[in-house]
């Protein structure tokens, strides 16, 4: 009888053992009764989202220092990586030394930054085939994807195009730049760089959207997908569109993200969420009240919580727009 109850006693003490103990958070307060000045005493003992962070244009007009308070403000909210949407530095050159410098400009203030950084290039840093081969030394890849807890980011190069096209935008550029200038008679609007697709919406090229298309077989069923560009290649319909990589997208829930036009805007396309980025530092439109600079911080909860912050709004401890590094 003694060797039975020694059994019970340890199968007892087994089954206790493989139990799963509920940890409680610990929530000390000395209110015993009446009212409390809280919702709720109940808390998510841990989280199982993520948040991170975009940016949008630096350029095109970039005002001195706002990026360096972005910067700051990014620190103190703390997401886990942060991306772009492109136009990173000024570039429109063919100077090996000036694009060096404007690099190592953009590298050194966001080297301040306690998180991961992910780049993308747009128009102002891959206008001709001299930047193209600048970024591929420096940064590698123009597009690339990366998954990030059961979470897809498809990191989009709007400026695809074959190296004879580049050059005839570069310098339709140029002239478009000199006619603003005053430098050469005639009217932007009727330039030939005006009237380009490309000005507007960029391309997407057939080994890009092959990349991608095995990228997509390859994570079939991720949580979410996200699709980041600098120009909104959604808005060009024919085949150097993004339609053919939507139609890859359709099955899938995914949220579309792009900058350039420097001027806040969202539409559902699709179904999903499609979102034009407006600025943090590059030039902005008078008397548009959607040109405005903020971050952008998406929590990946069960679909993504996007939230828009007004830079203007992140204040620090005093109340005051941080301007240091923290």
């Amino acid at each position: 009888m003694k060797g039975k109850i020694v059994i019970l006693l340890v199968l007892c003490i087994s089954i206790s053992c493989r139990k799963e103990v509920k940890r409680v958070p610990n929530f000390e307060h000395d209110i015993t009764t009446g009212p409390t000045p809280w919702t709720s005493s109940t808390f998510e003992l841990e989280e199982h989202d993520f948040t991170f962070a975009i940016i949008s244009d630096l350029n095109g007009g970039e005002r001195e220092g706002v990026y360096k308070t972005a910067v700051s403000q990014l620190n103190r909210l703390d997401p886990t990586f942060v991306l772009s949407v492109g136009d990173l530095i000024d570039g429109g050159t063919e100077d090996s030394l000036q694009l060096a410098k404007e690099w190592d400009s953009f590298d050194a203030r966001t080297s301040k930054l306690n998180m991961p950084f992910f780049y993308l290039g747009g128009n102002h840093d891959l206008t001709n085939p001299r930047m193209r081969t600048f970024w591929k030394n420096r940064l590698g890849p123009r597009y690339y994807h990366f998954v990030y807890e059961d979470v897809l980011f498809l990191m989009l190069d709007s400026e695809d195009y074959t190296e004879e096209r580049m050059l005839e935008i570069y310098k339709a550029r140029a002239t478009a730049l000199q006619i603003i200038a005053g430098e050469i008679d005639g009217t932007y609007e009727e330039s030939t760089y005006f009237n380009m697709p490309e000005r507007s919406t960029g391309s997407m090229g057939k080994e890009q959207l092959v990349y991608f298309k095995n990228v997509l077989e390859t994570y079939p069923s991720v949580k979410w997908t996200f699709v980041l560009m600098h120009k909104p290649l959604w808005m060009r319909e024919d085949d150097k569109g993004l339609k053919n990589l939507e139609t890859l997208l359709i099955n899938r829930p995914y949220t579309v993200i792009n900058g350039h036009f420097h001027s806040f805007s969202h539409t559902k396309r699709n179904g999903r969420d499609y979102t034009i980025l407006g600025t943090t530092g590059g030039g902005q439109k008078e008397g548009d009240s959607l040109s405005f600079d903020h971050v952008t911080l998406i929590r990946m909860a069960k679909e993504p919580v996007i939230t828009h912050l007004k830079m203007d709004g992140i204040l620090d401890e005093t109340g005051q727009v941080p301007r240091g590094n923290r």
